[in-house]
């Protein structure tokens, strides 16, 4: 069996010069903190989230700390989507092997196994591997005292939006096709105005890592894309999308405690019926909370993103709730970007 068959989603780091404010504005996800790790003069890192969601929220404090690159090139943003994996070492290797250009060979700690990849733009795949009963923290990371998760009810990363130059399309498929054994498993393009996009699903063996890959059509106008790779500073972690059993309650919830979502247009609700009825839930309760509904052969799913509070507007997130569907709302993309041209235009962005 290959090295990345059973490929899982441990965890996502993200580098960021002001942990508080994330941390607070995470505590609106319902995420708990749970661990710790400082090493003065040289970073500081908090482990928060629910489920089976962990974020990594680190703070360099060093100048030749590689976060201290990332931040004053990116901002804020997700700069490591580490995948568990029964044998880190040997999927390291074969990576390496397979032509991806290593970055941390092999370490052992306390009973995991870490080593480090490059993936896209400055974003890296870290393979962990944990022995059975090894910590859920990572090596160096001690308990810290703070709020539990709350019942939000956000469970697990559902898949990660990923922005990349049109040159660098093709290169990035084929990476995670070659080196870790991905399957392309959805492919569309996206006519919006004069503005388009195309993007492919990329998703592990095993089911559980998936990457949505956009890039901009250069022969149309310049559109959010675009903009992104702009103000990003290259590739990047659009967003994050969390799957949830009931959106409902999980919106609710993240509304309540102040989390902002994108508003859709009363039409689109009114004219909802015309394609599909929701299974699940009234349109009146997803009118009330800004919920989007899609369907596909397997069934339907709900979905709803939120405002960025990125200040250069390069990373939001995502809820998602599968009612069967196995696809990404296709019928909702062309709403969300115009969603997101609408933010950039009124936030004088675009």
């Amino acid at each position: 069996m290959s090295s990345f068959h059973n490929l899982t989603v441990d965890h996502v780091r993200f580098y960021t010069s002001d942990i508080e404010s994330m941390v607070d504005e995470f505590r609106g996800y319902g995420f708990g903190v749970s661990a710790e790790y400082d090493c003065p003069g040289t970073e500081y890192s908090i482990l928060l989230g629910s489920g089976t969601v962990r974020f990594v929220l680190t703070r360099p404090d060093a100048t030749d700390h590689p976060g201290t690159m990332y931040v004053g090139q990116h901002g804020f943003g997700v700069a490591d989507i580490a995948l568990d994996t029964p044998d880190a070492a040997g999927a390291f290797h074969e990576a390496v092997r397979r032509g991806a250009r290593p970055v941390a060979a092999p370490v052992a700690a306390h009973g995991v196994v870490t080593a480090s990849i490059a993936a896209f733009g400055d974003v890296l795949h870290t393979f962990v591997q944990r022995a059975a009963g090894a910590s859920e923290f990572l090596p160096g990371f001690t308990p810290a005292a703070g709020e539990a998760a709350s019942g939000i009810g956000l469970r697990s990363v559902d898949h990660f939006a990923i922005c990349v130059e049109p040159d660098e399309f093709d290169p990035v498929i084929e990476f995670y096709e070659r080196v870790l054994d991905f399957e392309t498993i959805f492919t569309e393009r996206i006519v919006v105005g004069s503005q388009a996009m195309n993007s492919r699903v990329v998703q592990s063996r095993s089911g559980a890592v998936t990457f949505t890959v956009i890039t901009p059509d250069t022969s149309r106008d310049p559109g959010q894309i675009d903009t992104f790779l702009k103000s990003h500073g290259g590739a990047g972690v659009q967003h994050v999308a969390f799957d949830t059993d009931d959106v409902v309650r999980s919106v609710g919830g993240m509304q309540a405690a102040g989390v902002e979502f994108l508003r859709t247009p009363g039409a689109y609700y009114t004219l909802m019926r015309e394609r599909l009825e929701p299974a699940r839930y009234s349109v009146a309760d997803l009118r009330a909370l800004n919920v989007l509904a899609d369907e596909d052969h397997d069934g339907q799913l709900y979905q709803i993103f939120t405002r960025s509070t990125h200040p250069r507007g390069t990373l939001f997130f995502e809820v998602i709730e599968r009612v069967g569907a196995t696809t990404f709302g296709s019928g909702n993309i062309k709403s969300l970007y115009e969603a997101v041209e609408v933010e950039q235009q009124t936030s004088g962005l675009a």
